[in-house]
C-alpha cells in the first residue's frame, strides 16, 4: 500500500512539473510576441503545417458529414422531420465535429511534425547553436509555429466545415430523397452564423494547444533516436486529450 502511494504520489509532482514548465514556457512566448515577429518564418509555418493537412482534413470532414447523414436522415425522414436535416447537419459539424476533427488531425499531423522537427534540432545540438548566436529559440522556433497553428488551424475548420456540410448535401439528396431546396430551407431556418464561428473560435485555441505542447515536448526530448519518438508520441496524446477538455470548457462557456 505504501510503494502505491508513492507512485501516485510521485506521478502527480510529476504532472504539476511538467504543467509548471508548460506554463513557464508559455508565458516566454507570449512574452516574445512583444519583439519583432519573423513574418517570412510564419508564411513558411503556414504552408508547411496547414496546406500538407488540407488533404486529410477534408477526407476526414467528407466521410464524417456522410456518415453522419446516413445515422440521422432515415430516422428524421421516418417522424416526418426531414425539413430539419440540413439545420442538424450544419450544427453539429459546425459546433463540434469540425473543430474537434479538425484539431484532432493537427494533433496528429501538425503536432507531430513540430515534435519531430524540434527535437531532432536538440538532438542534433542545433538549439544550442542557436543560444551560442545570440539567437532567442522561444523567438526563432516557437513563436512562428504557434501563430502559424493559430491561423491555420481556424482556416482548416472553416474548410472542414464546408466539405462536411457538402458531404451530408450528398447524401442527403441523392440517397435519402430530401430534395436540395429543403436541405438548404433547413439551414437558413435552423442555423445561424455563430453555429460556424464559435466553432472557428474554438480552433484557435486548438490551434494553440498543438503549437505550444508540440513545442514544449520538442524541447523536453530526451537524448536519442528512442527520445524523439517518445516525444511526438506524448504530443499526440498530450494535445487530443487537451483538445476533448478544452472543448468541453469552451462548449459551456459559449453555447
Amino acid at each position: 500500500m505504501l510503494h502505491l502511494l508513492e507512485w501516485i504520489g510521485a506521478f502527480v509532482l510529476r504532472r504539476l512539473t511538467e504543467l509548471g514548465t508548460i506554463i513557464l514556457l508559455y508565458a516566454q512566448t507570449l512574452r516574445a510576441l512583444r519583439q519583432r515577429l519573423r513574418v517570412r518564418h510564419i508564411l513558411t509555418q503556414m504552408s508547411h503545417l496547414g496546406v500538407d493537412s488540407l488533404l486529410i482534413v477534408s477526407l476526414t470532414l467528407l466521410f464524417t458529414g456522410v456518415v453522419f447523414t446516413l445515422q440521422t436522415a432515415d430516422v428524421l425522414i421516418r417522424f416526418g422531420a426531414q425539413n430539419t436535416v440540413g439545420g442538424i447537419i450544419v450544427i453539429a459539424i459546425g459546433r463540434e465535429l469540425g473543430p474537434v476533427l479538425v484539431g484532432v488531425v493537427c494533433a496528429g499531423r501538425v503536432g507531430a511534425a513540430i515534435t519531430a522537427e524540434i527535437s531532432t534540432m536538440k538532438v542534433t545540438e542545433q538549439i544550442d547553436a542557436l543560444r551560442v548566436m545570440a539567437v532567442n529559440p522561444v523567438n526563432y522556433l516557437i513563436v512562428p509555429r504557434m501563430l502559424a497553428c493559430m491561423m491555420v488551424v481556424p482556416i482548416l475548420t472553416v474548410f472542414g466545415d464546408v466539405i462536411g456540410v457538402f458531404g451530408g448535401w450528398c447524401v442527403a439528396v441523392f440517397y435519402s430523397g430530401i430534395s436540395s431546396y429543403a436541405f438548404v430551407d433547413s439551414i437558413k431556418t435552423f442555423a445561424v452564423l455563430f453555429d460556424l464561428t464559435g466553432g472557428v473560435f474554438k480552433a484557435i485555441f486548438f490551434g494553440n494547444v498543438i503549437a505550444v505542447l508540440g513545442c514544449y515536448y520538442g524541447l523536453s526530448c530526451p537524448a536519442g533516436a528512442e527520445g524523439v519518438g517518445r516525444a511526438t508520441t506524448k504530443t499526440v496524446v498530450a494535445s487530443i486529450i487537451v483538445i476533448f477538455i478544452l472543448n468541453a470548457v469552451l462548449t459551456f462557456l459559449l453555447y
